[in-house]
């Protein structure tokens, strides 16, 4: 399997290269798409000692463009699969055996989401919030049930994607790609992986509880919409086709 790890970045000068160094020892396909950040992460990028793909524009267009825009560039370079990692440093990039073995030993495309501890003393309730009413939501549009639907540590097949001319641009383009993909009879699994919370001090998150709700709930109000006149009917006639 050809796979390219994808690091969406917007201003995280602090973590980046940290990151990049902890991802390079275990590949050298790696994408870092700068989405418009204002810091100094294209310095970074630019003098970085090892050859890495760099996708950047300088207006910031949100997490969802940012993973949409390393997406079509991966496959246009021939990749077949993409592993999301945010830049932060709450991901682990030692993780990343993970879920490349567990896409070796599945017999289909599918889309692996790294879940993560919510319960955390670090871990803003905002957040936590956030990611059960997400859980709630795919549950009913999809019939499934994910314990982190919000968790940007993925493994994605890039040529089972679907919907990614509507996809959000935003924060809540994540569950997007996957009620999309469920709707289209794509497996999804997910995986147990480590996070690292830092205190509310050291925090950086671009995460806006008040307008980034209100992003959640007018997607989910038209996906709920979409989803009984859609994407119901779409799974049942798949899963008709397979029996």
């Amino acid at each position: 399997m050809r796979s390219i790890v994808v690091v969406p970045t917007y201003n995280n000068a602090k973590t980046l290269q940290t990151v990049l160094d902890r991802l390079w020892v275990y590949t050298q396909d790696i994408m870092v798409v700068n989405d418009g950040s204002t810091d100094e992460t294209l310095t970074i990028l630019h003098h970085y000692p090892h050859p890495i793909n760099i996708v950047t524009y300088s207006e910031n267009r949100g997490k969802g463009h940012a993973l949409v825009t390393g997406f079509r560039e991966a496959m246009m370079l021939g990749y077949d699969y993409a592993i999301t990692i945010d830049s932060d440093g709450q991901h682990y990039p030692e993780d990343l055996p993970v879920f490349l073995r567990k896409a070796s030993e599945l017999n289909c495309p599918t889309i692996i989401v790294g879940s993560r501890e919510l319960e955390h003393e670090n871990k803003s309730r905002g957040a936590v919030f956030a990611t059960r009413l997400a859980n709630f939501w795919f549950a009913f549009q999809t019939w499934q049930y994910l314990p982190d639907t919000q968790s940007g540590y993925r493994l994605y097949p890039l040529h089972h994607l679907h919907g990614l001319n509507l996809i959000t641009s935003r924060y809540e383009a994540e569950l997007e790609l996957l009620v999309f993909a469920a709707w289209h009879g794509v497996a999804i699994d997910t995986v147990p992986i480590r996070v690292y919370y830092p205190p509310k001090e050291e925090r950086v998150t671009h995460f806006r509880p008040g307008l980034d709700f209100a992003r959640i709930f007018v997607l989910n109000t038209i996906l709920f919409f979409v989803s009984i006149f859609f994407g119901w009917w779409m799974m049942g006639w798949k899963r008709l086709k397979s029996h």
